[in-house]
């Protein structure tokens, strides 16, 4: 099975086939924190989380929301001239405010030119009555993902990672979300301490039963001046190798829903604050390398899909 040039169900083909062009996420910076940072559940947010709230690539917080957008506009018009925008509400916890504020903010970044959508990722927790209200009736008049970091089913590891929350409150929101016929985005890190490739396969069959519209997976970046990296340094912990993540993501792909759409297989880390894995800063070698392997194999998302 194919997506064009795909064994995967990537977001380029499906961004395209529904409208007709290229779809550019432009990650902005809503100016929001997190109530596992600002004391509510903790202080030092999840254990992998990056002082900049997982999102290296978002625009300046001091900058309001339409000047963010333009200025990652401009720098892309030029290899994509004809293509359109989702603005990207990308680090933190963006539904983590006042309604009036997080309304303001949203109807700020889909009144920019050539925006077609928008992509807010948040927390389970954080999905209020009065804001799945909002994100209900933005849902009715443009294109809108939420995406929500799971990162792991089993409890034991959330609890390490600090996630802040139990899956219990994961599937609740989920569930509303769906009910409400708005799309989600499940996040899956690949790669945690503890985690062999049994227990990431488990996540992984548990979102494909869930059958969100997309799924990120990501590979574990241990950052410097991180909390995950002092851990590391005090329980060393297993690195995945660059063919050991290239086997898994496959192995996730043949196990994973046809129909989910797959956001991401690899991350961006950031060059300078990166202590490991150091590979992984050549992504178009990661992503060669999942092309070749699932060719290998004669393989495709869904292959072996229960």
């Amino acid at each position: 099975m194919f997506w064009s040039d795909k064994r995967y169900h990537t977001l380029n083909f499906d961004l395209r086939s529904r409208f007709g062009c290229k779809i550019i996420k432009l990650s902005v910076d809503g100016g929001f924190t997190c109530p596992n940072r600002d004391g509510t559940l903790g202080n030092s947010g999840c254990l992998f989380c990056s002082d900049s709230g997982s999102g290296e690539f978002a625009g300046n917080r001091a900058l309001p929301i339409r000047e963010q957008l333009s200025q990652q506009a401009e720098l892309l018009k030029p290899k994509w001239p004809n293509g359109k925008y989702i603005a990207y509400f990308q680090n933190f916890t963006n539904t983590y405010s006042s309604i009036e504020d997080l309304e303001r903010k949203y109807e700020e970044a889909l009144s920019f030119p050539e925006v077609v959508g928008i992509a807010i990722a948040t927390r389970p927790d954080c999905l209020g009555g009065d804001v799945l209200e909002l994100l209900s009736r933005i849902s009715k008049k443009t294109f809108l993902w939420i995406e929500l970091g799971l990162q792991t089913m089993h409890e034991d590891t959330a609890i390490l990672i600090r996630r802040g929350y139990v899956l219990e409150q994961f599937e609740k929101a989920f569930e509303k979300l769906n009910s409400l016929g708005i799309k989600t985005v499940v996040h899956i890190i690949l790669g945690l301490p503890g985690e062999d490739s049994a227990r990431i396969l488990d996540s992984v069959k548990y979102v494909s039963r869930l059958n969100p519209y997309g799924i990120k997976l990501h590979l574990l970046h241990i950052l410097e001046n991180s909390d995950l990296l002092d851990y590391y340094n005090t329980n060393p912990f297993h690195v995945l190798s660059k063919d050991e993540y290239i086997g898994l993501v496959s192995d996730s792909l043949e196990l994973l829903n046809p129909q989910i759409v797959v956001h991401r297989i690899t991350g961006d880390g950031s060059r300078e604050s990166l202590f490991a894995p150091r590979w992984s800063l050549d992504k178009r070698s990661v992503l060669n390398g999942i092309d070749i392997e699932l060719k290998r194999r004669d393989s495709w998302q869904g292959k072996f899909c229960k």
